[in-house]
Parts: C-alpha cells; structure tokens; sequence
C-alpha cells in the first residue's frame, strides 16, 4: 500500500503493517489509520504516519528506553477493546513534542499509545490518577538513562 507523508515522501508499506485506532488520539479522532515508520537513522523513535492525512505525524518512542520504571496500570476493559490474548503481544509508545530548543524536548507520558501487534489495533490512553504528565523532559531523562541504550544522543529530528 502507498502511504503519503509531508515529512518522510511515498512510502511503501505492507497491508499487514496497518494500525487501527480503536481509540484514536486525542484531538485527532476522525484519524483512525496509521503506520509505524522505523529509520535506523533516528532508532529508537519512530514515525506515527496517518495513512488518511500525509500532514499529520508524530515522533514516538517507547517509553521504557528513556524512562526505564515506567509502569502504567490498565483496567482489564481497556485492554479488552485491543483483543489482546497475550500481554507480552501489546507494545506501548508516547509521543514526542519536538522543540529547537533540546530542553523543551518532551515525552508524554499522561497518552500513551498501545498497539496489540498481533491484530495491530491500537488505542491512546488518557492516564488518570496518576504521576505521570503530559510534558516530561528527554533532555532531562537522556542525562539518567545509562548510554547503552541511547545509540545516537545527538540526535532529535526537528
């Protein structure tokens, strides 16, 4: 399938690499296809192509590469939504908010998204009655996570 991208061009992307929203992003609810976008160049985030709207994407990350106790508590109904049969099937991403200013570099961490990678439905979380917020710096977290894990600390794509 041929998927436009302002940012990334035609991309060409496998029927089976396609996201249904079954709850779809905060202030994007009419979007509900995606794809998941992997550039060596900028691992560990990823792109969150809409596959109806070339204008809109979203820089993701696992959450778990730069915020190591990351835990979120899910209540069984939400999980229900996803079809999901195995927990360990369930990947969980959070988008970025780029800035030119590194410092102003954040992760949200109050919207995560989860895909169930075996039937590829995905849904964003609004977290309540939590610690975690809508802006936690990565500058920030970059400086505490141990440099193994972060191939290329120089770079964030503006």
């Amino acid at each position: 399938m041929l998927v436009k991208s302002q940012k990334l061009g035609e991309l060409d992307v496998s029927e089976d690499k396609l996201i249904i929203m079954e709850r779809p992003i905060l202030g994007f609810e009419n979007l509900r296809e995606f794809c998941l976008i992997e550039i060596d160049e900028i691992m560990p985030f990823l792109w969150f192509q809409s596959v109806q709207e070339p204008s809109i994407s979203f820089l993701v990350v696992n959450p778990i590469v730069f915020f190591p106790g990351y835990r979120i508590e899910i209540n069984p109904k939400e999980i229900a939504e996803l079809e999901v049969a195995r927990v360990d099937a369930v990947e969980t991403y959070v988008i970025v908010t780029l800035n030119k200013n590194p410092e102003l570099i954040t992760a949200n961490l109050q919207g995560p998204i989860l895909i169930n990678t075996e039937n590829n439905l995905a849904k964003q979380l609004i977290l309540v009655n939590s610690d975690y917020k809508v802006r936690h710096s990565l500058l920030k977290a970059m400086e505490e996570v141990p440099e193994k894990i972060i191939r290329n600390k120089e770079f964030i794509p503006v």
